[in-house]
């Protein structure tokens, strides 16, 4: 089956004279699906239209097979085309495979065994039957009906016209067409955006059953995890992208072990490059030329000394030596992994529980407005929010809701149930009817999913520092957060991308973080590495958070409470994971 493998030798690829690919090779079989990951720029969605044909490498070379599928964010159909005629595209090939079969059929039947060119119609006709039973070519029909129900286009109208649709119904109508083609290879880019859990579910279980390649750019863990037979983490490496066998779970046992003896030998070096330092010292010191023997070493001095520091000398000369070639090839220090900056607000949780002491020992105090005491009348700490029949006209019904200082809230339910409408309501950015307590002097910090920042023709840099002060951002450079790459620091906000934009307000969340941390869809623009860091710092992270997210992964993996909000508005709350 080489002929359907997909081959790439040395690829370099270039852009806006920064090589993005640099070398890179891939070799993928039938049955290996492959998921492509590393930060944003890191060369997934290039190394994936190279591999397509549809971009040019600028050195190396690629080998694909001729019936490749790739999905791209465009369909190559006019406004005006319908969905029948996208899917009769994706039926073209099953079809010619049994006109084909059909037509060499009657050709056999027609011609003599004799005849010399029957074993050549033979040998066409198994070669026609193997790649139709590859696409299962006689079930493509009753595929494209269970592959558009299975996506959540069952009800669509064949008689549509694509201009008519939504951005989510055409992605999802193009990755229906792929999987009713069934082709030899197939290269997706973020395939499960617009797919809810029911269609991810069922794609995933699609590729599983594919018999040829897939080549897949993909942020979504879950997805990684359920369909992936290796990964290729395309960061920056000293020996190029790195192959793992394995789903995200064995990806993540194998970093693991990466990291821990990263940091084992990272270790061991600093002790060996403290003590050749200190032997390098030391030992010059006692060879020092203007150093005369003590009165413990008089006795022999003169037949020793020459003997004595020729030894010492060239032990110095020694350590020195490797002390020089340590230093030179020495391990870099193990990035930190994201944190939040819990110093800061320790601090102020410190000043919440003394106001709190404060006004349940002092009851010769004069009586607190309900809405701003932080005890209720029975000397107990009051939430650090709380609400109660909370209407947001068409967008929120919530009958009550409270939050503790240490809360950790996911807040889950499909498009339109209200998530982020709480979200704003908890910030207090949006007015609603009902009643919303609020603890005193409460600091709120809410991440949106599309961040917006004053003056956008500051740097990322200068915008970090003006909004934290200049002594937290040199306590916390952003530069050492990880959330945004070493040549955006200097870019002005406003040429910063969507995703980073967003990485920029985490940082800022990240570096002085509030009482109430308020997240919507936190993992959206970040690699799967920084969603593992994130999800881990908002388990030991400070104060309380409530977190929005579609995140399959983040969520089967959720450690607190969870209130799932229903089409209707109403709410049901979950028991902790």
């Amino acid at each position: 089956m080489l002929q359907h493998a997909l081959l790439a030798h040395d690829l370099v690829r270039v852009l806006g004279g920064r090589r993005v690919l640099d070398g890179v090779g891939l070799t993928a079989a039938p049955g290996h699906r492959i998921g492509l990951i590393g930060e944003n720029g890191a060369g997934k969605s290039t190394l994936l239209r190279v591999l397509a044909g549809v971009d040019e490498p600028d050195a190396g070379s690629v080998s694909r097979p001729a019936d490749l599928g790739f999905l791209l964010q465009e369909m190559p159909f006019e406004a005006g085309a319908t969905v029948a005629a996208v899917l009769d595209d994706a039926l073209r090939e099953a079809r010619e495979d049994l006109a084909e079969l059909d037509r060499l059929g009657a050709e056999i039947a027609r011609l003599p065994e004799s005849d010399p060119g029957h074993p050549e119609l033979l040998d066409a006709y198994g070669r026609r039957l193997e790649q139709a039973r590859d696409r299962e070519s006689w079930d493509a029909d009753r595929r494209a009906a269970l592959v558009l129900d299975g996506l959540g286009l069952g009800a669509l109208g064949h008689d549509r016209a694509l201009g008519s649709l939504s951005g989510g119904q055409r992605g999802r109508l193009a990755l229906a067409a792929l999987l009713v083609r069934r082709p030899s290879a197939l290269l997706l880019d973020e395939p499960t955006n617009h797919l809810d859990d029911g269609a991810a579910a069922f794609l995933e279980e699609q590729l599983r059953a594919l018999p040829g390649t897939v080549v897949v750019a993909t942020h979504d863990r879950a997805f990684l995890d359920a369909v992936c037979t290796h990964l290729v983490d395309l960061d920056p490496a000293v020996d190029g992208p790195v192959r793992y066998g394995g789903n995200y779970s064995a990806y993540l046992g194998e970093r693991r072990a990466e990291r821990e003896r990263w940091e084992r030998r990272y270790a061991e070096e600093q002790q060996e490059l403290a003590r050749l330092r200190h032997t390098a010292g030391v030992t010059a010191h006692l060879v020092a030329p203007d150093r005369g023997p003590r009165d413990n070493e008089k006795m022999g001095y003169g037949h020793r000394a020459g003997r004595v520091q020729n030894q010492v000398s060239r032990r110095v000369r020694n350590a020195t030596r490797r002390l020089e070639e340590l230093e030179r090839a020495q391990v870099p220090e193990p990035p930190r992994p994201l944190r939040f900056a819990v110093e800061a607000l320790a601090t102020d949780v410190d000043v919440l529980a003394t106001d709190v002491d404060a006004l349940a020992a002092d009851a010769d105090a004069p009586a607190a407005d309900a809405d701003a005491s932080a005890v209720d009348p029975g000397g107990n700490p009051r939430p650090l929010v709380s609400l109660r029949n909370v209407r947001v006209p068409g967008r929120l019904a919530l009958d009550t809701l409270e939050l503790a200082a240490t809360d950790r809230l996911l807040v889950t339910g499909g498009n339109g149930t209200g998530k982020s409408t709480l979200l704003a309501v908890l910030a207090g950015l949006l007015p609603a009817e009902g009643t919303v307590h609020r603890h005193p002097g409460l600091t709120v910090g809410l991440l949106t999913q599309d961040t917006v920042f004053d003056r956008p023709d500051r740097t990322a840099r200068d915008t970090y520092a003006l909004a934290l002060g200049a002594a937290r951002a040199e306590r916390v450079p952003l530069g050492s957060l990880g959330l945004l790459h070493p040549a955006d620091l200097d870019k002005p906000v406003g040429r910063l991308s969507v995703g980073q934009r967003r990485r920029l307000a985490l940082a800022l969340l990240v570096a002085d973080p509030p009482r109430l941390l308020l997240l919507d869809e936190p993992t959206n623009h970040l690699s799967p590495r920084l969603c593992d860091e994130l999800e881990e710092a908002l388990g030991t992270g400070p104060g309380a958070i409530v977190l929005a997210s579609h995140d399959r992964w983040l969520r089967r993996r959720w450690q607190g409470r969870e209130l799932r909000l229903e089409p209707a508005g109403a709410a049901r709350h979950c028991s902790p994971g």
